[in-house]
């Protein structure tokens, strides 16, 4: 195994999942690939921020201004290539995990719960698939928020962004009685 010292988030970036691993702090979950990184999640994000001409604070900052969001903030890392993660929980919490949105095919919950702490799995568009323990409102809504911070920070094509928001819509199922 491979231990990174740092990493840069890119567009081939799905998730970082926190690690409580001697050599590494970081599992990052890439298209067709893991990688093992020392730097702590939050690390990640902030570094990558900071590639792109900016800190975490001030993207932050950013996003609250513009969409009144103050807690589980999107964080916009590439406005200009649409690169942005979302938080899972509070980004100080060990536990939190980062989820890159535009490789988010489609998010469900787990029908079965035999003793499990998970309640929702996420599946990623190569197929890659991330038990999660939110729940699919929350997750769901984490989704939208950062779809909303790419109509106001990003370069997505309107019908792009439409499109996969529309996908991403909870369904309801309706019978006849």
């Amino acid at each position: 195994m491979n231990v990174l010292s740092s990493y840069l988030i890119h567009e081939e970036t799905y998730c970082l999942l926190p690690a409580a691993h001697f050599d590494y702090s970081t599992i990052v979950v890439e298209k067709d690939r893991k990688l093992f990184i020392k730097q702590a999640p939050l690390q990640i994000v902030k570094a990558s921020c900071l590639a792109h001409c900016s800190t975490y604070e001030g993207r932050r900052k950013a996003v609250m201004h513009h969409t009144g969001f103050s807690r589980k903030v999107p964080i916009p890392i590439n406005p200009n290539q649409n690169i942005l993660t979302f938080p899972t929980r509070s980004p100080e919490e060990f536990t939190c995990r980062w989820i890159m949105p535009r490789h988010v095919l489609h998010i469900q919950p787990i029908c079965e719960k035999v003793n499990s702490q998970y309640q929702s799995i996420i599946t990623f568009k190569n197929g890659v698939q991330l038990e999660m323990e939110e729940s699919c409102y929350v997750l769901e809504k984490q989704l939208q928020r950062s779809w909303m911070c790419v109509v106001v920070f990003g370069k997505y094509k309107m019908h792009e962004m439409a499109a996969h928001f529309v996908s991403h819509l909870p369904t309801t199922n309706v019978s006849s009685t």
